[in-house]
């Protein structure tokens, strides 16, 4: 301390260290935001524009000035820079395990590791074999061991922070492809990691024991973080958040046990990940630390670590030897070389498309984390070798490296977007068995319980966002605020006043939820006004490549169980987003249920497309054993007479057409084949539903005839005097409808909801049951399916 308290006040600098760092640091982040003006509209994410800003400022270009390399360029500056470093990755790699998918991992963790066993063997064998040739070039005689291990991992490593924030940037986290290539470049990482520190410990029985105590203090913390995230929610139980001086206590721990584990000689990125995914996936004190960590980490530690990593790059001994040049040049045709066959190989055994595989393999070339941290830390062991040069060399391939395949990667998903666009927009058009994407929207705590409930009914395959809409007050009209995503890529905003108490109502129902479900659900909180909150949530589900919203009712149940309106607004904002929305929409028009299950639900069948997304919802809520399902088909009466009267397919028969069709005449064929078209997919949707899940005994199967709307009511009125169902689910239908549902519309209320939709949310009908109207995506194609990584 005394040493480092002499360098500050030293008259050898004419600069305070500290001071001439925190100009340089914002110097970056003003550069940066001027590249990212420049470059994000060319489709180039932002990690780019801030090594760029680092690189403006570094010994190769800015700093080559004597006056500006002696104000930046200090001995106690890098050491500032070195903590820094290290108090962001570790802070990083615990957001990033509080962040991950535990539940994606563990399915696909098979996966991932053959993808990145594949790159790791190929990038081993060229790593020993440019071990050779740079012990040649660079004269290297003394351990040989330790820098063919840093060579190889140069090659072979993927920087997991890199990939997962340049996949953010570029809206791509969300898809299968993205998540995939963030749990592989992690498992990359890993294996990387256990390589060095197994290298580390067959070193010395000390290391050994060092490993062994490093073992059991990530165990205890983990522990001990258990049981103090569950006492700061409990102290906190009236607040939304927990207090900033318990999370900075957590915050502490955790980067005091890294130090002690760096201390030990170990590298601490493993245990800040560990304890991310091990802290409880929910409650307050998790959505404390994501809220604190996300925002400051995504809009400020990362642009400065990014920028650190250009300011790394020195090419001054570079061109002094053109033997340096083609070293450089080669590592870096080996980095991406070795990746690429890797890669491409395994993906060509999966049976991945070529196009997905030359993307993934690209993404997981991305450097920047470990082995820059084994950069230095081989450079301090190993001085009878590790000149300056050599060390300076290989950050600069570190650094050209990932400058030059981040803009590959945005080229390629700039170039195929509509391949890599999400398409699963259609409940029907997505396997049951396969994961369920759904945005759930609360304008109000009371919004949030139904949509909950909703929710519990699809069982444990969701991957559920809950959206809370708040209105913008008058006095304050501001431009979008996304609670969870900024146009920057910034994560949260600071407008936590917004929602009032409604937020911790949520809060605490959200909670409950997962408590009794296990179910993790994202959160997100929009602040806008109503003409324009319609934007905020479709641009939402386009990114979070969701395949139904749902909306809840614009109308609340009294104690008298009438329907009252809301806020007029409410409706507006649904009616909009079913004309706007990327992908399918369904409104819950709830009564008041309690807990977390619909124990009898029925699904009324007419026809047509949106009844059709209604049924293959209805096969998920079939899946699950807690609930009754019984599906309800309404068949025209007339029909059924007239394909059973033979004198009729004879008339038709011999009646044929004279002379030109008119324009009338052709435009109702038209209309007829459309028409025999759907009827066809309903027949053909409809038996296959049938023989799996009916004939099975998971689903229940009623079927009526009925002629008109006046009939269907009186079906209606039968089967809910003799069944007392909690849900019924129904298709919003086209306009026109059905013959079977004509005379209902007559009174229509809300055309949103459709003639059957309306009729059953009505309080004329008085029925105690909730509805779900569910619109198809009108525009849905399935030419492709992005989703749907092999194949």
């Amino acid at each position: 301390m005394e040493d480092i308290t002499q360098e500050l006040c030293s008259s050898i600098h004419p600069f305070n260290p500290l001071v001439s760092t925190f100009v340089q640091i914002s110097l970056m982040l003003v550069i940066a935001h001027i590249f990212n003006l420049i470059f994000k509209p060319l489709g180039q994410p932002g990690p780019i524009s801030q090594m760029l800003a680092g690189l403006v400022l570094s010994p190769s270009f800015l700093s080559q000035i004597n006056k500006i390399r002696s104000f930046f360029i200090q001995d106690l500056s890098a050491f500032y820079y070195r903590v820094f470093a290290f108090i962001s990755r570790i802070l990083f790699m615990f957001l990033i395990g509080l962040e991950m998918d535990t539940a994606y991992l563990r399915t696909n963790m098979d996966l991932a590791a053959t993808i990145a066993s594949g790159g790791l063997l190929v990038s081993f064998v060229f790593g020993i074999i440019l071990t050779y040739i740079s012990r040649f070039v660079l004269d290297i005689k003394d351990n040989t061991p330790a820098f063919s291990i840093t060579i190889t991992i140069l090659l072979a490593n993927s920087a997991s922070p890199v990939v997962m924030r340049l996949i953010d940037e570029l809206k791509f986290n969300t898809s299968e492809l993205g998540r995939l290539a963030s749990t592989t470049s992690l498992i990359n990482e890993v294996g990387c990691i256990i390589y060095y520190s197994s290298f580390v410990t067959v070193l010395s029985s000390k290391n050994f024991a060092n490993a062994i105590y490093s073992i059991i203090l990530t165990a205890l913390l983990i522990i001990i973080n258990m049981y103090l995230a569950k006492w700061f929610a409990r102290w906190n139980k009236d607040s939304k958040y927990v207090s900033n001086a318990q999370v900075l206590l957590l915050l502490v721990l955790v980067v005091s046990l890294a130090f002690s584990i760096e201390v030990l000689g170990y590298n601490s990125t493993i245990t800040g990940f560990l304890l991310g995914v091990f802290f409880p996936r929910d409650g307050k004190t998790t959505r404390t630390l994501f809220k604190k960590l996300a925002y400051s980490i995504h809009n400020f530690v990362l642009p400065i670590y990014f920028g650190y990593m250009g300011f790394q790059f020195d090419i001054r001994d570079l061109l002094k030897h053109y033997q340096n040049i083609l070293l450089v040049l080669l590592l870096l045709f080996s980095c991406i070389a070795s990746r690429m066959i890797g890669t491409l190989f395994v993906c060509h055994r999966l049976k991945i498309p070529r196009i997905k595989a030359v993307l993934l393999a690209f993404v997981l070339n991305l450097k920047g984390n470990f082995e820059l941290i084994l950069i230095d830390v081989e450079a301090g062991r190993s001085a009878t070798w590790w000149s300056p040069m050599i060390h300076r060399m290989l950050l600069i391939v570190v650094v050209l490296n990932t400058l030059i395949t981040g803009p590959i990667i945005a080229s390629i998903l700039r170039r195929n977007e509509n391949y890599f666009a999400h398409r699963n927009t259609s409940v029907e058009s997505l396997d049951p068995e396969s994961e369920f994407r759904i945005l759930s929207c609360a304008y109000e705590p009371r919004h949030a319980s139904g949509q909950l409930v909703l929710g519990a009914s699809f069982g444990s395959s969701i991957s559920p966002y809950l959206m809370h809409l708040v209105e913008l007050p008058k006095r304050r009209r501001k431009a979008k605020l996304l609670y969870n995503q900024l146009e920057d890529g910034g994560q949260y905003s600071d407008e936590e006043d917004y929602g009032g108490n409604d937020v911790l109502e949520i809060n605490e129902a959200v909670d409950s939820f997962t408590a009794q479900t296990r179910i993790r659900i994202s959160q997100v909180k929009i602040v806008n006004t109503f003409a324009n909150m319609y934007e905020d949530v479709c641009n939402a589900a386009e990114d979070f490549r969701v395949t139904i919203i749902f909306l809840p009712f614009h109308k609340h149940q009294r104690i008298d169980q009438r329907l009252e309106n809301s806020k007029e607004g409410y409706r507006t904002t649904n009616q909009k987003i079913l004309r706007h929305a990327p992908c399918s929409v369904g409104v819950l028009v709830h009564k008041n249920q309690t807990g977390f299950q619909l124990p009898v639900a029925a699904m009324l069948f007419f026809g047509g497309a949106d009844d059709r997304e209604a049924l293959a919802l209805s096969k998920r809520i079939g899946k699950n054993s807690n609930i009754n399902l019984t599906v309800i088909r309404f068949l025209y009466a007339a029909k059924k007479e007239e394909e059973s009267s033979p004198s009729s397919q004879s008339s038709s028969a011999s009646s044929p057409m004279i002379g030109e069709p008119s324009r009338k005449v052709r435009v109702l064929r038209s209309l007829s084949r459309n028409h025999e078209i759907e009827i066809a997919k309903d027949n053909v949707f409809f038996e296959e539903f049938r023989l799996r899940y009916v004939t099975s005994g998971e689903v229940g199967l009623i079927e009526r005839y009925v002629n008109n709307g006046i009939e269907t009511l009186q079906v209606l009125r039968e089967i809910m005097d003799s069944i007392e169902f909690s849900l019924f689910i129904v298709g919003k239908g086209s306009y026109g409808g059905s013959v079977m549902t004509t005379g209902l519309s007559d009174w229509e209320e809300c055309p949103e909801l459709g003639p059957v939709g309306d009729l059953l949310a009505s309080s004329d009908l008085d029925i105690k049951s909730s509805v779900l109207i569910i619109q198809q995506h009108r525009q849905y194609t399935n030419n492709s399916n992005e989703d749907s990584v092999q194949g």
